[in-house]
């Protein structure tokens, strides 16, 4: 179960601190602070059916597209990725984000089993109200 402190790390240097668990906050948010190793790849494009996304580069900068637009934000700025909205994001130089997802939902579940080797079909169906592709490009 996950629980404030843990990390999750993933590819290329991708680490996931969780700060505030769905079992902290009542089930109304999940905070996280989320480390890029900078290689610049995008993860694929997905979606948040039922939750927002807001994000807080600390440092560095991130690119993001969201609903098929690009951008960089740097350090200092925060954007918000609304409920349903196609999205990706990666880093081109080691960074760091505040990222908080609300509802918590069972997103900190989704991400300790994604990084734990679990098949991604198994994923999808199990964590479709937290998580869905929208281009397998």
């Amino acid at each position: 179960m996950a629980e404030a402190g843990q990390e999750i790390r993933g590819q290329d240097g991708f680490r996931l601190r969780l700060v505030q668990t769905a079992a902290e906050t009542g089930g109304k948010l999940l905070e996280m602070e989320a480390t890029y190793g900078g290689t610049g790849a995008f993860p694929p494009e997905h979606a948040h059916p039922n939750q927002v996304e807001t994000f807080e580069v600390l440092e560095g900068s991130v690119k993001a597209i969201i609903d098929g637009t690009e951008r960089t934000y740097e350090a200092g700025e925060t954007f918000e990725v609304p409920a349903g909205t196609p999205h990706t994001m990666a880093a081109d130089e080691p960074s760091r984000m505040r990222w908080e997802v609300r509802p918590a939902l069972r997103t900190a579940e989704f991400f300790e089993q994604l990084y734990s080797g679990d098949s991604i079909p198994d994923l999808l169906d199990k964590f479709s109200d937290e998580f869905r592709l929208t281009s397998l490009d």
